[in-house]
């Protein structure tokens, strides 16, 4: 397996454990469609939580927020109308997007709501 799959599964999996800690519980994880992937479907009480993960090693070439551009956020949000259609769910929901950075030192952020449907 290469080391960027390593790296972003491991990223995905202290990611989980962040937001469960938060009180989120997971729905689904790696939920692909034609348009895209949605890394963690998550459910805060009665909203449903569309979760991008983003890590990168070091930030000098940006933040992992940087990254999720508006090509991304329309793949994530073609993907998640995607799976509500498909588990025939109708609740509220947001998309968020949690930033890992560092490989010694790591530090995680969680950005909720971090846009919006267009």
């Amino acid at each position: 397996m290469a080391r960027h799959n390593t790296q972003g599964r491991a990223a995905e999996e202290r990611a989980l454990h962040h937001l469960q800690a938060r009180g989120l519980r997971l729905l689904d994880r790696n939920f692909r469609s034609r348009g895209g992937e949605i890394d963690l479907i998550m459910r805060q009480g009665n909203l449903l939580v569309f979760v991008e993960v983003r890590y990168r090693q070091n930030s000098n070439f940006g933040s992992p927020f940087e990254t999720v551009t508006t090509t991304k956020q329309r793949r994530l949000i073609t993907t998640a109308a995607h799976y509500l259609q498909q588990q025939r769910l109708d609740l509220p929901c947001r998309f968020d997007v949690v930033g890992i950075t560092g490989a010694q030192q790591e530090q995680v952020e969680w950005i909720q709501d971090a846009f919006q449907l267009q």
